[in-house]
């Protein structure tokens, strides 16, 4: 238990001191419109997930509020979102894009499937990787839309 908390405090000092040390302060506002969308979506998805029983997590920040993470779907990911986006290849071609979503989407399933089985933080119950790589996935292609059309990029 208090390795969890270490790591959920971790999490929260990683995630808001690299939004100041890696998102240039012009970009900063951009960042923060990612970071409010995703934590719209997760805001329902994670509730949804939580309250039918798919996920669970035993040790977690305001656990007498809700089921869901607080750190990782109101924190973490939202950070995760906004680095995505602030570094998305705009420019380049379909297979960058998609391998840029599938390296990202990857690298988050890993480090979730990690944390699933070596610590309490998150338990699958009726829910597996590919349930997360899917949602990661779609969640972070309507960030993008959100962003392509709040910021008027063609």
């Amino acid at each position: 238990m208090i390795f969890e908390v270490h790591i959920l405090y971790l999490a929260w000092f990683i995630s808001i001191a690299s939004f100041f040390l890696f998102i240039p302060k012009k970009k900063q506002r951009n960042a923060q419109f990612s970071i409010l969308v995703m934590q719209f979506i997760t805001w329902f998805l994670g509730l949804f997930v939580a309250n039918l029983n798919l996920i669970q997590y035993p040790v977690r920040f305001f656990s007498g509020v809700n089921g869901t993470s607080f750190t990782f779907e109101y924190l973490a990911y939202p950070v995760i979102c906004a680095f995505f986006n602030e570094h998305y290849p705009e420019y380049k071609g379909k297979l960058i894009k998609f391998c840029y979503y599938t390296t990202i989407c990857s690298v988050i399933t890993i480090l979730e499937i990690i944390l699933e089985n070596y610590t309490q933080l998150i338990k699958y119950i009726n829910w597996t990787g590919y349930h997360t790589w899917s949602s990661v996935f779609i969640t972070l292609y309507i960030s993008r839309l959100y962003y392509r059309w709040f910021f008027k990029i063609p």
